[in-house]
């Protein structure tokens, strides 16, 4: 008995000590290197980001190898973070059910940007750099139902360009993509009897929904790459004249290259800037409930149809999957590291999102992201919240600033008889104009006789020299492949975009023309005096070395 008071005496006082004693501090959580895959939709702006934290020590590495990909990656354990552009869950009519990953995951908004349809056409040998198409016609581009570019359905929209009989070459991704995915969603719900017809072709019934892997047959005149460098390269090319594909809008600011401007349902014809995406995101419908699993996810049919002149369409928003437990690769380190990287551009990162071709995010995604930041393992709490936050949307009210500022479209983009000859994208230049349809500078066109009409179709009938109707071309020899005038005096039908011989007269023609004089009087001396200065140098040579 005594033996067991003794005993039970000796482990209270170990436990007093060992009570009594400090417990170790656990180590504050440190920057170590992550990876990343996913979407190439977004892999402009991560790839800015990803460099500019270098200098804070965060090391982020980053494959672009496509939306699907990267929800693969995520859920295998393989990749730190995922990018998409659609969420986990969705029934792919191509590729079938993406089952959300068994572990715990989020999804945070890092950028809004617009799907841009960037292209490659010349008319004389100038790039046209002002097309402009409405959407059910670009539907039926990438389902195979409008050929060629001088289609009457385009020339409607184009009235002051002379288009090229040439094939239409669409180039679509043939990886799995989040920008696929968008493109069909839209399709499905603006134009689902285009889409379904298109689908039914691959034996799918109809309705026929969204899909991130793009059917199609390089036998109908269909060109299939991977990732948006994939895409944008191939259209890119010199000898890829015709081509025309789907990719966010930095690829084309990059490139250099022109995009469409897209009818919306103001008709009006516009371009992806942020100003126009940000208008447009307004009627985004986000998923406010925390519970959910799709928390913070988007739904876009509000977007395609809002009739603000400012509009673009195809606007959406890109997605960083996020892990909210420690399992698999996931430890406190990394998660400390991708909440310093999240919250880096969730505020400072946006301010590039113009200069780069996206739109920032506005205040409401902004403070919903940070939330959600906090959830990952590791992440830092002090300094997270949006007083804090330098983003170029925010306004001491709340209302987003991008949106509220955005410029109304000139009224030369209207849809009518008229046509704005100002370049897009990555190649501003302007394209000239038939001159019965061109609009000033300054001023609004025409508009069609009793209003705009609806933004499916076409508000007025080719001008002469538009393109399509082959009666309605001005007279004169046409080359059959590109649709070019060759003598366009032969007839009338306006003014051609063909190539425009230098002109020696007109402001400045006085220096062209002494130049040209002077440049003639130096050739016609050398001609003259050359040879025998020559001679008489190679004869003196001659005489001093017989001499030596």
């Amino acid at each position: 008995m005594r033996s067991s008071r003794s005993l039970l005496a000796a482990l209270a006082a170990v436990l007093v000590v060992l009570a009594a004693a400090p417990v170790p501090a656990r180590a504050a959580p440190k920057l170590v290197q992550i990876s990343g895959a996913g979407s190439s939709w977004s892999a402009n702006a991560l790839d800015n980001w990803r460099r500019n934290v270098q200098q804070r020590g965060i090391y982020v590495n980053y494959a672009s190898t496509g939306s699907t990909d990267g929800r693969n990656q995520f859920r295998n354990g393989t990749s730190d973070f995922g990018v998409s552009e659609i969420p986990y869950g969705l029934r792919d009519v191509f590729a079938g059910s993406d089952l959300r990953p068994d572990r715990g995951f989020g999804y945070m908004p890092i950028v809004a940007g617009g799907t841009a349809f960037m292209y490659n056409l010349t008319i004389g040998g100038r790039r046209v750099t002002n097309l402009r198409l409405s959407g059910e016609v670009l539907a039926k581009i990438f389902t195979g139902a409008v050929k060629r570019w001088n289609d009457p359905q385009i020339a409607a929209h184009n009235p002051g360009l002379t288009l090229p009989a040439r094939n239409i070459v669409p180039v679509v991704r043939q990886d799995g993509s989040g920008t696929t995915a968008q493109l069909t969603l839209w399709m499905s719900k603006q134009h689902p009897q285009i889409w379904d017809t298109y689908c039914a072709r691959f034996g799918k019934s109809a309705p026929c929904g969204i899909t991130s892997t793009y059917p199609f047959r390089s036998a109908d005149g269909f060109v299939g790459a991977s990732g948006s460098t994939g895409v944008s390269g191939y259209v890119a090319q010199a000898n890829a004249e015709g081509a025309i594909t789907y990719v966010e809008y930095s690829y084309a600011l990059n490139a250099r290259f022109p995009v469409v401007k897209m009818l919306n349902a103001a008709n009006y014809y516009v371009e992806p800037t942020a100003a126009n995406v940000a208008v447009a995101l307004t009627r985004a419908m986000i998923n406010d409930n925390p519970s959910s699993p799709d928390y913070l996810t988007q739904i876009l049919d509000g977007v395609y149809t809002y009739d603000d002149p400012r509009v673009y369409p195809l606007s959406s928003y890109s997605y960083m999957i996020i892990p909210q437990r420690i399992e698999l690769n996931v430890t406190e380190d990394k998660g400390f590291t991708l909440a310093s990287f999240a919250n880096y551009f969730l505020c400072e990162g946006q301010q590039q999102a113009d200069v780069l071709g996206y739109s920032p995010l506005p205040i409401n995604l902004v403070r919903a992201a940070m939330e959600q930041v906090r959830k990952i393992p590791g992440a830092p709490q002090q300094n997270i919240g949006i007083e804090n936050c330098n983003n170029p949307t925010f306004s001491r009210d709340g209302t987003n600033t991008l949106a509220r500022n955005a410029p109304r479209p000139s009224d030369c983009d209207r849809q009518g008889r008229t046509q704005s000859s100002t370049g897009t994208a990555g190649a501003r230049q302007e394209t000239p104009v038939n001159a019965a349809a061109r609009c000033t500078a300054g001023g609004g066109g025409t508009p069609p006789p009793g209003g705009p009409t609806p933004s499916g179709g076409p508000s007025a009938t080719p001008s002469p020299g538009a393109g399509g109707d082959p009666a309605a071309a001005p007279s004169g020899l046409v080359d059959p492949e590109t649709g070019e005038v060759i003598d366009p005096g032969a007839g009338g039908g306006g003014e051609q975009i063909a190539a425009v011989p230098v002109s020696l007269d007109g402001e400045g023609g006085w220096r062209l023309r002494h130049t040209v004089m002077l440049i003639a009087v130096v050739l016609l001396v050398g001609v003259l005096f050359g040879p025998p200065l020559l001679a008489h140098t190679l004869a003196g040579r001659r005489d001093r070395g017989d001499r030596r």
